[in-house]
């Protein structure tokens, strides 16, 4: 048994299933979609503010990132030239601590971010709060950067060093370490424990459920809908990836990530061209898409709860979409060969651009300018709903969108299980079998969300997500003063002028 690999584990669960391969997606549903939305209840519970009733959650992450704008005087605007100038200036980091290059963490932490959120995760946000959900998402990405910023210059921070020369860093480390330098080490280990296990969920469920899913419903559409054979055998597609998922992390991470650093930019770039291709179509009406986006941010029609109902799913959506304040990506940031901790948390800020103001206002355009939006009333939600938009102009589109986001989720999952695996191992500490058994119960999950319902698996993956972000957040918070004397200093080093009632940027000379 010790030798037994993830491969035969799942072929075994495959010969074990006796049931009809009928009643395996309604089982799945039955079973694990009241847990999910009773957990999402619970996590989503409301606090009435101006008569709307918003997710004290999420309230809490939104007036934190406000917080953390504010505070380090909209580092968001004017510190984007500077991380600009951070990605494109060539230098050598050879003799620096770390393992990987800042791009290359990027891209890993990009891989993780950009994929069928920026996909389905849009089109959702439109089919629950409409095109001006968008909007907020945007907004939402704007102050995201800068919890982004300080989440990631503190795990550059306090990462840690192992006897191998790997990296380990991440909330786990900052949370506890940043608590024990002020005096409060209990509490700090205690929420450090608090993180790495909410990680977990929030592995299966953004990183790993939620992306099989909507891979599997885009398989479904090009493969026949509903009367595909897969339309009622989705399991099957789910059983099918877990099992390359678990030979790829069986194998290695670290190798698939070079790969997957290369392929998730040619499948960036092949989608945004495929979206300016449906964009130039309608030219013409892209001024009324703009005024639709925001027209509909502050005065939507027919959305739950108006305005309040329409920026709570856009800011819910920014959350899953580019994770900042999560402090999930912080964990891949670590390894960057750098002296520098405030050098990357601005390379850093680049990622909610990218992901959320880049990638997925193209898929808002494509379904805003195409009409597509309005059969959200006919029950078109998710991926389906971005596939019939390309598919207006580009009749082979589905298709092509469909290897697009198989790319993209694989891609996901596997930094996912990365981050989750890094999440285990500070609980349980190192070793073969227990590593094996987090990689069994990950790509088990991979089924189970391929057969859910959407809506169970989108409450779900929020859920999970805002409570890793509770602990981040309370870190960030406690050490934010830390951050902007970091800044200080590091501004000095670079002729980078920041003062407490000014900001001037200039380039290094």
């Amino acid at each position: 048994m010790k030798n037994i690999s993830i491969f035969t584990l799942l072929c075994l669960l495959l010969n074990a299933q006796k049931a009809s391969a009928l009643g395996v997606d309604e089982t799945i549903e039955k079973y694990f979609a009241p847990f999910s939305d009773a957990f999402s209840s619970f996590i989503f519970a409301p606090v009435n503010i101006f008569g709307a009733k918003v997710p004290v959650l999420i309230f809490i992450i939104i007036i934190v990132s406000i917080i953390c704008t504010f505070y380090l005087r909209g580092i968001s605007i004017w510190g984007f030239k500077h991380s600009l100038y951070q990605i494109f200036h060539k230098k050598d980091n050879s003799g620096h601590d770390g393992e990987v290059s800042s791009l290359g963490a990027l891209a890993t932490a990009l891989s993780g971010t950009i994929g069928i959120g920026n996909m389905a995760g849009v089109a959702i946000a439109i089919s629950i709060g409409g095109p001006g959900a968008m909007f907020w998402m945007c907004v939402g990405a704007f102050f995201g950067m800068a919890i982004k910023f300080c989440e990631v210059t503190l795990a550059l921070k306090y990462r840690t060093f192992n006897q191998d020369g790997s990296v380990s860093g991440g909330p786990m480390f900052y949370i506890a370490q940043g608590f024990a330098e002020k005096g409060f080490p209990k509490l700090g280990k205690i929420l450090a424990y608090v993180f790495a296990i909410a990680c977990l969920p929030g592995t299966v469920g953004g990183g790993c459920m939620l992306q099989t899913n909507q891979a599997a419903q885009q398989f479904i559409v090009i493969t026949g809908g509903q009367n595909s054979f897969f339309a009622d055998h989705s399991w099957l597609f789910g059983l099918f990836v877990a099992i390359i998922v678990g030979l790829v992390i069986v194998g290695g991470i670290k190798s698939i990530a070079n790969v997957t650093s290369k392929v998730v930019p040619i499948m960036c770039i092949l989608y945004v061209g495929a979206s300016l291709i449906v964009i130039v179509t309608h030219f013409t009406q892209i001024p009324h898409a703009i005024y639709t986006i925001i027209n509909e941010a502050f005065f939507p029609k027919a959305v739950a709860g108006g305005m309040i109902g329409s920026l709570i799913i856009g800011l819910r959506r920014s959350i899953q979409s580019n994770e900042a304040g999560i402090g999930s990506s912080p964990i891949a940031y670590a390894a960057v060969k750098t002296n520098e901790p405030v050098s990357q948390g601005f390379v850093s800020m680049i990622e909610p651009f990218l992901d959320t103001v880049i990638v997925c206002s193209m898929t808002a355009f494509v379904i805003v300018l195409t009409g597509e939006y309005l059969n959200y009333s006919k029950g078109i939600s998710g991926v389906e709903l971005t596939s019939a938009a390309f598919q207006s102009v580009i009749p082979f589109f589905p298709y092509v969108l469909a290897i697009i986001i198989i790319l993209f989720a694989l891609s996901t999952i596997l930094s996912w299980a990365y981050y989750g695996q890094k999440a285990w191992t500070f609980l349980v500490g190192e070793g073969n079998k227990r590593i094996k058994l987090y990689q069994l119960v990950f790509c088990l999950f991979i089924i189970i969300g391929s057969a859910m319902n959407i809506k169970s698996v989108i409450d779900f993956t929020d859920a999970t997500y805002l409570v890793m972000a509770v602990p981040n957040l309370l870190a960030v918070l406690l050490l934010l003063k830390d951050i902007k004397q970091l800044l200080i200093d590091y501004s000095k080093r670079h002729n980078l002028i920041f003062k407490m009632n000014k900001v001037w940027f200039k380039d290094e000379q």
